[in-house]
Order: structure tokens, then C-alpha cells, then sequence
């Protein structure tokens, strides 16, 4: 499960949509953990949900509720050593 905070130093600050921080929890030695962001549009981003299920490599019920990227944006905070690869694909 990926952690969203706000990046804020107060309840004040969250309230006024600062960006998304997104996390490391902690993971289980045996297993390593992968992070899956889908950003598009709500009907993209369940159907991108959707076609993972059928795939059989994620379970619907295991992605987060649908969340509204605030207008500053969001952070994405890697562990050391982690790297990053990005699929920019259109739906048809």
C-alpha cells in the first residue's frame, strides 16, 4: 500500500492542498515492493485498473480510492538506490 501525506507542517497547511508526498513504507525483507501510479483521467485510470485485474497481476480491490492531485502537484520520494521508469501510453 503506498502512503500519501501532505507535504505540510500543520492541519492548516494540508487544508490548503499542498502537494502529495508519496511515501516509503516499510517493506518485508523477503519481498520486494514495486509502486504502480496511474495518472489520466478517472474512466482511464479504472480502466487501466481494470485490464491489470484480467491480467491477473493486480486485484481491483488492492489500488487506492481515486485521488484528486492537488494544483501544486505532487513529490515522489525514492529510497536510496530505487530507480524510476515511466509508460506514456494512449488509450484508444
Amino acid at each position: 500500500m503506498v502512503c500519501l501525506q501532505f507535504l505540510a507542517s500543520s492541519p492548516a497547511d494540508r487544508e490548503a492542498a499542498g502537494p502529495l508526498l508519496l511515501t516509503n513504507p516499510a517493506v518485508q525483507p523477503e519481498r520486494e515492493r514495486l509502486r504502480h501510479l496511474i495518472i489520466g483521467s478517472p474512466a482511464g485510470v479504472r480502466s487501466a485498473i481494470h485490464a491489470l485485474h484480467v491480467l491477473h497481476y493486480a486485484d481491483q480491490a488492492t489500488w487506492s480510492q481515486l485521488i484528486t492531485i492537488p494544483e501544486p502537484g505532487m513529490l515522489i520520494t525514492p529510497a536510496q538506490g530505487e530507480v524510476f521508469s515511466l509508460l506514456r501510453r494512449d488509450l484508444s
